[in-house]
Order: C-alpha cells, then sequence, then structure tokens
C-alpha cells in the first residue's frame, strides 16, 4: 500500500497517525530522502529503512499519538557503531533526519437542513479540512446539480436524504460530530434536538432561530423530553456571531461557519 492510501485509510477510519520522512541523509544509510512510514496506533505502511531509526520512530510516533500531540517532531541520527541504540546497532556510516508530522482525526460537523442558509454553509465549510455530513429530507435538496457548487471541496463531504426520520443519522455520526439544526420544519428542528440530547457522543449542537422559537424549544424539552435544564444548555441558540445581523441566507451563513470555527479554537486541536 502506498503511503498515500495509508493516510486515506486512516482518515475513512477515523483514526490518529503520523507520517514519518527520511528528511535529509548525508553519507550512506539504509534510504534516501523522501521515504516515508505511517504510523498508525496498531499498524504501520511503508518503511524507512528498518533497523534502529525505524524503530525508534515508530516508538515515538505512537507516543505521539497516545499523547494527541499535533506539532511535527525532527529526530536526528548517527548510523554508526559507536552510539547507543534502543533498538540494536546501525553502522551504514551516515547521518540521517527524520521528520515526523502528526495525522490527527479530522472534525466531523452534521448540517441538518440544506435549504438556502444550508447550502451557503456548506459551502463555506466545504473550504475546510473536515467531514462534512448534509442530511435533508427533501431529495431536491440533495440533487447532484445542486450539490455541484461542493465539486472542488476539501472537506469529505457525505449526504444523507432520510424522508421519514433525520434524527436516526445522528447515532451513525463519528464521536464528536459538532451539529448544526437548521430545517425548513419547526417540528423536525425539535425532534432533531430532542434526539441529539439523548446521543452521547456528540460535540456541540447549534440549533437556528429567533428568541420566541427557543422559548417554545425549551419548554417542550423540559415537559415532554424530560430533560433538566443542564442537558438543554447543551444546544446553543441562537447560532452565529452577534455583531452579525444581517439576514441574507450567505450573511446567515458566514456568520454560523464563524461561529463554529470559534467554537473549534476554543476546544483546541482533535
Amino acid at each position: 500500500m502506498t503511503w498515500i492510501a495509508a493516510v486515506a485509510r486512516l482518515r475513512a477510519r477515523r483514526e490518529s497517525g503520523v507520517l514519518v520522512t527520511v528528511a535529509t541523509v548525508r553519507g550512506h544509510a539504509p534510504r534516501d530522502a523522501g521515504a516515508k512510514l505511517v504510523v498508525g496506533q496498531g499498524e504501520t505502511w511503508g518503511s524507512i529503512g528498518g533497523g534502529n531509526v525505524e524503530a525508534v520512530a515508530i516508538d515515538r510516533a505512537r507516543e505521539m499519538i497516545e499523547a494527541g500531540k499535533a506539532e511535527p517532531e525532527l529526530m536526528d541520527f548517527a548510523l554508526n557503531d559507536k552510539v547507543t541504540n534502543q533498538h540494536g546497532v546501525q553502522c551504514c556510516g551516515g547521518t540521517v533526519s527524520v521528520l515526523l508530522e502528526p495525522l490527527p482525526v479530522v472534525r466531523a460537523v452534521a448540517v441538518f437542513g440544506i435549504g438556502h442558509v444550508g447550502l451557503e454553509l456548506a459551502r463555506i465549510l466545504a473550504r475546510q479540512d473536515l467531514d462534512l455530513h448534509l442530511i435533508d429530507t427533501r431529495a431536491d435538496m440533495l440533487t447532484k446539480e445542486r450539490l455541484d457548487v461542493l465539486s472542488d471541496a476539501v472537506a469529505q463531504v457525505h449526504v444523507h436524504h432520510t424522508p421519514l426520520l433525520p434524527e436516526e443519522v445522528l447515532e451513525e455520526l463519528p464521536r464528536g460530530t459538532h451539529i448544526l439544526i437548521m430545517t425548513h420544519d419547526h417540528a423536525e428542528d425539535a425532534a432533531l434536538c430532542d434526539a441529539a440530547l439523548r446521543t452521547t457522543h456528540l460535540g456541540s449542537i447549534g440549533l437556528i432561530g429567533s428568541a420566541a422559537k427557543w422559548v417554545r424549544f425549551r419548554k417542550r424539552l423540559s415537559t415532554e423530553g424530560g430533560h433538566d435544564d443542564a442537558t438543554i444548555d447543551r444546544i446553543k441558540t441562537p447560532i452565529g456571531l452577534a455583531d452579525i445581523t444581517g439576514k441574507e441566507p450567505a450573511t446567515i451563513a458566514v456568520s454560523v461557519a464563524g461561529d463554529l470555527l470559534r467554537t473549534f479554537e476554543a476546544e483546541g486541536d482533535c
């Protein structure tokens, strides 16, 4: 498997890893500069030459994965018999620098309701490196022609058409997914809010709408849903940056995206 395919596999599995690259070589070494190794928690793909260099790099990569380290590291190795090594002697005679680059699990965002605002929001979020889930009960909101504006997306876009119970998608979403609820139907929004509060593996939950809408929803979540105040407070509403007050779909989308990116900054690296 190529290193590119290995990185793609880790991303698809939503597993973190480390990309290890031979950065520089002076003198003799098992592999030339540019050789790559991908390290996952339990597997590796590729090779930077075996022996002590590779074994130490794998050990350090797994320490980085365990610690959730986000910054890259550079390790230097002298390949001679005078150096005390952890995993045996390598006496090729040269020196090697190895770059370790963390491959974190990307964030995930789910937008429920791909109407005018939802589509504009999807266009903005698609420019971010994340897993973007788009969910709607209306098939005409998710046609290929309508979503062609996302064809150059950086994000991995996942489309879910759920004609009856969109809240069932919540259980399928990756751990930590940030939820944005903005469907065309207040009853659907309310059902999604209730279901999201019962789904413990999610990240933040945001609801679009007015203060009056939230008063009704909050009462319903308490009386009919049986949720306590602390649980209900997991839902942020209104979403968006308070000092952006425009009502055009693109303006609202920019505001909501900015607010979400601020949430990302507040929580730090994944």
